[in-house]
């Protein structure tokens, strides 16, 4: 069996690219003890879907990225871009607190 090692979560909350949201989905699955092919299984996806996923190509549909970062535990946020450094802040807050 594979040994999956665990990679951090991003310390940004921002989620500007896809490699950005794919390093959160990675983060998920491997802190999950997940290997590339039992979480592609888990989800209904094909394991070439996950992989681009996590490596940030921007070919993967968002109905089927969504879906991975739900089944994966990964949460969004949407919010006004004119409430980022307040949104930011808030995050950073709660990071410290924990």
């Amino acid at each position: 069996m594979k040994r999956v090692v665990a990679t951090p979560f991003p310390s940004s909350p921002e989620l500007r690219t896809p490699a950005q949201f794919g390093a959160a989905v990675r983060a998920a699955r491997t802190q999950s003890g997940l290997t590339l092919e039992a979480a592609a299984l888990l989800v209904g996806v094909a394991k070439q879907t996950l992989s681009d996923l996590e490596t940030g190509r921007p070919t993967v549909g968002l109905g089927i990225a969504l879906r991975v970062a739900e089944e994966l535990g990964v949460a969004l946020f949407v919010a006004p871009a004119g409430r980022r450094t307040a949104i930011r802040r808030l995050f950073d807050e709660v990071g410290d607190a924990a």
